[in-house]
């Protein structure tokens, strides 16, 4: 037996480990949200999405925190290495405690904004706030480093975590569904967390960086904070502003056909992790980062088209065999926002990739086009299929812009390596 797990550790690298494991941990978050689903009806699940894009939002805002974390842990090493990351988690664990505290200050505001029928699940929320920033840094430090084993472990033990926990307390506990959410979603950061060593990270005295070293840390971390506020508008924008404008019913609908149709960001995404390593790393060796960029582009161009041909082709099948007969009624929106998610996620790559290489024009574009989104979702908004195609018509421009910004780019490159 020994043997046979050796051997399979041997042929199966790292890289392909973490993204076998990310497949089962995005068919356990969807697993997670097809129960509750199931469960609670639309109207109930229409304040589960509440929380559960919050959890999303919290991502997206603890990922500048990662993606910092794994830059620096491939270019930066021993004692150096050391300094950053005891600072890096200093810094967010109090980013946590402030936005935190803000969650629950205004956790009555939050009830009123979203049609929620309680405000205690953003106050059990909040306190879990410092834990995911905390969570994500370790993350950071793992990812850079390509211990892609130990960091899959953290993805699951947060997965696996939520979902046993908070069915269980559904079944145990008589209080409102929402709070039991976010009692289960605030312990399940607790198991995200392993493996973690506080004693080397919090509160460790460390020395003050060069000015290069500070200017360099500094003007990352600015770019990938202002391009995760626009992952965050452009992911997100659609569910809070439907919550907010739709009935509970017409919301709870659309909760469940945007977890359907976001499949393909949810892969991507996965792809995205091993991205951002590879590239630092080749642009260090001084090697050509562009075969890695098509490598990924082209796995992800791949998975959407089939995702997309699959919910437009089976709508009614996918939807009753996730959430059930009573949210047909989206079934033939399914593949019209399977589609502009899919938009996104190319999209996504480009910045990403451009990122890597310190270059902020996509981060730029993107910002641009969330607001473009939001601000059409906002002005039209007739219908659930309207909010849709206004997601539609701006992820294709996004789309447009980004492979336009690339080809000038690659372009340019090549023009001038012949003169060099």
């Amino acid at each position: 037996m020994n043997t046979l797990v050796n051997t399979l550790k041997k042929r199966i690298s790292s890289e392909q480990f973490f993204m076998f494991s990310i497949l089962l941990v995005n068919g356990g978050n969807y697993l997670y949200n097809i129960v509750l689903g199931r469960i609670l009806g639309p109207e109930k699940f229409a304040d589960a999405a509440v929380l559960i894009t919050f959890l999303l939002v919290l991502s997206f805002l603890a990922m500048t925190f990662q993606l910092v974390t794994a830059k620096f842990s491939v270019l930066f090493e021993m004692l150096v290495l050391d300094n950053f990351i005891s600072k890096v988690s200093n810094y967010a664990f109090i980013v946590g405690i402030v936005l935190g505290l803000i969650i629950v200050f205004f956790s009555s505001e939050l009830q009123q904004l979203f049609n929620t029928s309680s405000a205690t699940m953003f106050i059990v929320f909040g306190f879990g706030v410092p834990l995911y920033f905390l969570m994500s840094v370790n993350r950071g430090v793992l990812q850079g480093k390509k211990e892609f084993r130990a960091l899959s472990l953290t993805y699951q033990a947060e997965m696996l975590s939520r979902l046993l926990i908070t069915i269980s307390l559904i079944f145990v506990l008589n209080i409102e569904s929402s709070t039991i959410i976010a009692i289960g979603i605030l312990m399940s950061l607790g198991f995200g967390l392993f493996p973690f060593s506080i004693k080397n990270r919090l509160y460790k005295k460390s020395t003050p960086f060069n000015k290069d070293q500070k200017q360099q840390i500094s003007v990352f971390f600015m770019l990938t904070a202002f391009y995760e506020v626009t992952q965050i508008i452009i992911n997100n924008s659609d569910i809070l502003l439907v919550k907010h404008y739709f009935e509970p019913y017409e919301a709870g609908l659309y909760a469940s056909l945007a977890l359907i149709g976001r499949m393909v960001y949810f892969i991507a995404w996965m792809f995205v992790m091993l991205l951002l390593p590879t590239v630092v790393q080749l642009k260090k060796e001084g090697k050509s980062t562009a075969p890695i960029l098509f490598k990924y582009l082209g796995y992800i161009a791949m998975i959407a088209s089939v995702i997309v041909l699959v919910c437009a082709v089976f709508p009614e099948l996918m939807i009753t065999l996730l959430f059930g007969e009573s949210y047909l009624a989206t079934a033939s929106l399914l593949w019209k926002y399977a589609l502009a998610t899919s938009l996104f996620a190319i999209s996504n790559i480009f910045a990403y990739y451009y990122l890597s290489l310190d270059k902020y024009v996509p981060v730029i574009i993107s910002a641009v086009f969330g607001f473009l989104q939001m601000g059409l979702v906002i002005f039209y908004h007739e219908s659930l299929e309207q909010v849709i195609f206004m997601q539609i018509i701006s992820m294709f421009l996004l789309f447009l812009v980004q492979l336009g910004y690339f080809l000038i780019e690659h372009n340019k490159r090549r023009l001038i390596k012949p003169n060099l």
